[in-house]
Order: C-alpha cells, then structure tokens, then sequence
C-alpha cells in the first residue's frame, strides 16, 4: 500500500470514492439520506478542495484482479496549522476494512503536521468508535479526550463524539 497526497488530476477518484463513503453514512445507523435525482450523493463539501488550509490524502494498493493501482481510502484534513486541525472526512472500501488499511492511512495523515488533532464520529457506529480511539492513542498515548457534543442545527439526529489531542 502507498499513500500519497491528491494530486491535481486525482479529485475525481475522491469524488467516486465520495460516493461510496456517502452511501456508508446512509445505512441509517449513521445518517439517513438519499441520492440526487441523478443517483449521486451530495458531494459540496468536496469544492472547498484542494485549498488553504486543506488537503486529501488517497491510500493505494493493487488491485487483485490486474495488479494495478487502486485507491482504497482517502481522508480530508481541514483546519492545517490551526487550533481547529481536523480529519474531515475518512473512508476505507469495505473489501479493505480489518487489514490496517485505515490505520495506517491515519497514522501517515496525523502525521503529517503536529498537533492540535480533532476527528468527529457517530458513537452508533461502534467500529468507527473502537477505530478512533485505538488510532489516537497509537498516535499520542493518553493525550486526548473524547467529548459528546450536539450536531448544530440538527437536534433530530444524535449527538457526535469528538476526539481531541490535549
């Protein structure tokens, strides 16, 4: 596997990928939601990238039926050299998940720049929960803390859960 920053002509590879990790959060154990009229999921927040501040990381690893590269995960950082650093976004293929694909994507993005570190998460999704506690404590010991904190303008949905570095 190698991870490597998006490059230029590489942001409609994360927009495909947008699509699946869209389709993730839309099972109903996370957020419920449909596609567009076209069959796509929303994928706005993909404009503000690249830019200040910002940046995507894709994980690559061959793929089994030709040998060649294939993306297999990426991850958003928002927030670069602020107080408000932040992965954004973050998805592994599901035919990827359990074989340290996510942790090491993780561990190479975090890093890439020192900390402040915050990741939110859905506590209803218990692999993304044991998932990000495991990756921060490899990635800074007991320097952190996990917070519960209500999605803004959204009362109808649960609440987040938050890691930050201390």
């Amino acid at each position: 596997m190698t991870i490597r920053p998006v490059a230029d002509d590489q942001w409609e590879v994360v927009a495909w990928l947008w699509q699946a990790f869209r389709q993730d959060l839309a099972d109903g154990v996370v957020s419920e939601s449909f596609p567009y009229a076209d069959g796509r999921y929303n994928a706005r927040q993909l404009a503000d990238y690249p830019g200040p501040g910002r940046e995507g990381w894709i994980a690559w690893a061959p793929h089994p039926q030709t040998g060649e590269d294939a993306p297999v995960a990426f991850s958003l950082v928002g927030g670069i050299g602020t107080p408000d650093q932040a992965l954004r976004q973050f998805f592994v293929v599901p035919a990827a998940r359990r074989s340290g694909v996510g942790a090491r994507l993780a561990a190479h993005v975090l890093a890439q720049h020192p900390p402040p570190w915050t990741v939110a998460f859905q506590d209803a999704n218990g692999p993304a929960t044991a998932f990000w506690r495991r990756v921060f404590t490899a990635a800074f010991g007991d320097a952190w803390v996990e917070t519960e904190e209500p999605v803004p303008g959204r009362p109808d949905v649960p609440a987040d859960h938050w890691i930050r570095t201390t």
